[in-house]
């Protein structure tokens, strides 16, 4: 049997770095309201360009690792890639909306703000119809998954997410009677799929022709500032939340 990978501490306390992030974003927010506020109205079409640029710094170096010519060894992990195709895009969004509306707009409902439910399903069925392309390579990664496995079902469920995310989201927004915003939907598209899979296949074709070596020696240096990304995006997104 193969040795696993070592963890680092870090890794092994990335639980404990999330949750003071999170404290830490909430107490910014309340005692700096003015310069979160102005970074919160930086956006286009709703979307905030702030935290979609540290998406871009967190995902480009999973993003790298992706061969979209790893779909030729589709067929040898069919089973595994079906059940995957299945939850991701057949269950996990539909059975999300589901438990929003019960849990949202029945459950919790007193407890929460008349005006707000409806961003919060909408919330919900963001998130379950968008599969963490990052967070399957890291969790691979810690495992010791088979790379070429998660290689080949990452870059199929990439390709299907460009042309899927879209019309799903707006079909059980739609379903929910929430209003679809579709400008802010095609520019979540381009500014968090289709861009940034288009640099890190640019760039991997330019490292590349380097040779494994440098490849390797690349997503090693990256690959903390896609971690700072991470804990940085959290900050952000609790201290807009602060008040």
């Amino acid at each position: 049997m193969a040795e696993r990978p070592a963890i680092s501490f870090f890794e092994r306390w990335l639980t404990l770095w999330v949750f003071l992030c999170i404290v830490a974003g909430i107490e910014l927010g309340q005692w700096l309201p003015v310069p979160f506020e102005a970074l919160g109205r930086m956006e286009v079409a709703s979307v905030n360009l702030p935290v979609g640029l540290l998406i871009w710094v967190m995902i480009i170096p999973m993003l790298l690792r992706i061969d979209f010519g790893a779909m030729g060894q589709v067929r040898q992990h069919w089973r595994g890639i079906g059940v995957t195709l299945a939850i991701n895009w057949l269950v996990k969004p539909f059975s999300m909306a589901l438990l929003g509306w019960f849990f949202l707009r029945h459950v919790f409902a007193p407890h929460l703000p008349p005006e707000q439910v409806d961003s919060y399903i909408a919330g919900l069925i963001l998130l379950a119809a968008a599969p963490c392309t990052a967070m399957v390579f890291v969790w691979s990664r810690l495992t010791q998954g088979d790379p070429y496995f998660t290689l080949s079902q990452v870059a199929l469920n990439d390709a299907i997410m460009i042309v899927a995310f879209a019309p799903i989201v707006a079909l059980l927004l739609g379903l929910s009677a929430i209003v679809v915003p579709w400008d802010t939907l095609f520019t979540s598209v381009l500014l968090y799929i289709v861009i940034p899979v288009a640099i890190a296949q640019a760039w991997r074709a330019m490292l590349l022709k380097g040779g494994e070596a440098r490849m390797r020696a690349t997503l090693g240096r990256i690959q903390p500032y896609s971690t700072a990304a991470l804990l940085a995006t959290i900050v952000l997104l609790f201290a807009f939340q602060g008040r």
